[in-house]
């Protein structure tokens, strides 16, 4: 081995395995703090792509799983407000039968049908009021309304719009009916049972939608799960791993540093050959 001390073969060994290892050691540190393996495109290319494609349809069901929760909380108002309805409708029925006793004198009567106008104007204040976030699927205006159903928006599902207000297609006694008379009373109680079955059809149409909405909600939830858990199999970090091999590398570091120091007094040898006698 050439003794020189202008070229120290030993000292450049020994620093390009401390650099080595202080490379080694600045993407463990790194792996520690971001808890991520794989944390840029530098990293892993193919997969940080693929990551990133996940996170995306990840933050895309974010999207429709917020349109669903608006869905489901559209629908829940909505049947709460058409069981009130329906309840609304056995109080009239119950008026209506009552006023076609033909032993009835004109005070009874005319309280019945206060009672009866009553419960009417309460069935227009309750489809009034059944709206979320300004969707009302009651009032018998405007369409059906579609949600979004998966990450691509190629997919939705619908609630669809049932008038109950008085007068509508559901709902057929109008808002000026009365029962002062026992005919009068007959004529409305043909409309009543009719309007009652219809609000009850359309109550269990409403139910099915709304399950399958609830349903849905629940899938996106649990498919978001999964794709952050497959997400994080691709780019994160194991700790445990990483710790151990961080404690290893910062001893490797102080060996390295003590090798170059070694390494660096090597030529001071020459020293000792040209001394004199």
């Amino acid at each position: 081995m050439t003794i020189s001390v202008h070229t120290n073969k030993a000292a450049l060994t020994a620093l390009q395995n401390l650099n080595k290892t202080n490379d080694e050691l600045a993407s463990v540190q790194n792996r520690v703090n971001t808890g991520l393996r794989i944390s840029n495109a530098k990293d892993n290319a193919a997969i940080w792509a693929i990551a990133q494609g996940q996170r995306a349809d990840i933050g895309a069901l974010g999207a429709v799983r917020i349109s669903l929760e608006r869905a489901n909380s559209i629908a829940e108002v909505s049947l709460s407000a058409g069981e009130t309805i329906s309840d609304l409708l056995v109080q009239l029925k119950e008026k209506v039968v009552a006023a076609m006793d033909t032993s009835l004198d004109a005070t009874s009567r005319t309280a019945l049908n206060s009672d009866f106008r009553a419960i009417l104007g309460q069935i227009t204040q309750v489809v009034q009021n059944a709206e979320f976030d300004g969707a009302n699927i009651f009032s018998g205006t405007g369409g059906d309304i579609q949600f979004l159903a998966n990450a691509d928006a190629t997919s939705r599902l619908t609630l669809s719009t049932r008038s109950l207000a008085l007068g509508g297609s559901n709902i057929t006694i109008t808002a000026n009916a009365n029962i002062l008379t026992v005919t009068l009373a007959a004529s409305v109680l043909t409309r009543l049972n009719n309007s009652i079955s219809n609000v009850n059809q359309a109550l269990g149409n409403l139910g099915s939608q709304a399950k399958q909405i609830d349903a849905h909600l629940d899938f996106v939830s649990k498919l978001t799960d999964v794709l952050e858990a497959g997400v994080g199999n691709l780019v994160d970090a194991d700790l445990a791993k990483e710790s151990a091999r961080l404690q290893a590398l910062q001893v490797q570091q102080q060996l390295g540093a003590q090798a170059l120091a070694i390494a660096n007094s090597a030529p001071q040898i020459v020293l000792q050959l040209f001394r004199g006698g």
